[in-house]
């Protein structure tokens, strides 16, 4: 049986939201507007810092590639919950995200780093974490950052 609320699910996944990021340059973390919700990118940090860093293909296995993702994925979260006064059931459908792959010149999965995102926004929001993606290879992000991802919500 799955679980009944985002909220839940979370818990279920064993994965507390950490306090949404302050922005790190004269921008907004997230901007709502009509009925969406447009986060900033968001980057691998856990506990404070940059978990996974360097570039795929070079220094940085596909599998820790994922690990950023999620992270990336659950800093989306932390966005959306403070964009939403803590009311994550707000969130109607996850339209799109946008995952850019610090990634060495060769390095072709992006896409593959991409669903350590995707499989676990489709774990907690359920059918409403179905989302359309675009997967991006660039040769450096923001603070040496192996991942960054934006994502774009309806919501109610």
């Amino acid at each position: 049986m799955t679980a009944a609320t985002i909220s839940d699910r979370l818990a279920a996944a064993g994965v507390s939201l950490p306090e949404a990021a302050a922005p790190a340059a004269n921008y907004v973390p997230f901007v709502l507007f009509g009925n969406s919700l447009q986060t900033s990118g968001q980057l691998p940090i856990d506990g404070g810092k940059i978990a996974v860093t360097g570039k795929l293909g070079a220094d940085v296995s596909l599998d820790d590639g994922q690990r950023a993702a999620r992270f990336c994925a659950i800093n989306i979260l932390a966005q959306a919950k403070a964009a939403l006064g803590g009311d994550l059931e707000r969130i109607r459908r996850l339209l799109k995200i946008t995952v850019f792959v610090a990634s060495d010149p060769g390095f072709t999965d992006q896409h593959k780093v991409a669903n350590g995102a995707s499989d676990f926004l489709v774990e907690i929001l359920g059918d409403a974490g179905r989302h359309a993606r675009s997967a991006v290879g660039v040769p450096c992000l923001p603070l040496g950052a192996a991942v960054e991802i934006e994502a774009l919500f309806e919501i109610a």
